[in-house]
C-alpha cells in the first residue's frame, strides 16, 4: 500500500503531468518575454502613418490620382 518513502504509489503517476505543466509553463513564458523584447525593440509591425492609409486607398482605387496628389500636398503642408 505504501511505498518505501511512505508515499501512496499512485500519487507518483501524476508527476509526470506536473513536469510536463511545469515545463510548459516554463517555454510559454520564454516566448511571452521573447515577443515582448521583439516588440520594445522595434522589431515588431511599423505603426500604419496617415500617408500608408492613403497610399493603400488610393492602390485599392477608392481614390483618383488627382485626389490622391490633393491630399498628399495636404499632409505634407
Amino acid at each position: 500500500m505504501l511505498d518505501h518513502m511512505g508515499n501512496f504509489g499512485w500519487s507518483m503517476g501524476f508527476g509526470w503531468f506536473f513536469m510536463l505543466l511545469f515545463w510548459g509553463f516554463i517555454i510559454l513564458g520564454i516566448a511571452a518575454l521573447v515577443k515582448w523584447l521583439w516588440r520594445l525593440n522595434g522589431n515588431g509591425a511599423k505603426p500604419t502613418t496617415a500617408l500608408d492609409l492613403l497610399q493603400k486607398r488610393y492602390a485599392r482605387g477608392e481614390i483618383d490620382c488627382e485626389e490622391y496628389e490633393r491630399i498628399k500636398r495636404d499632409f505634407q503642408s
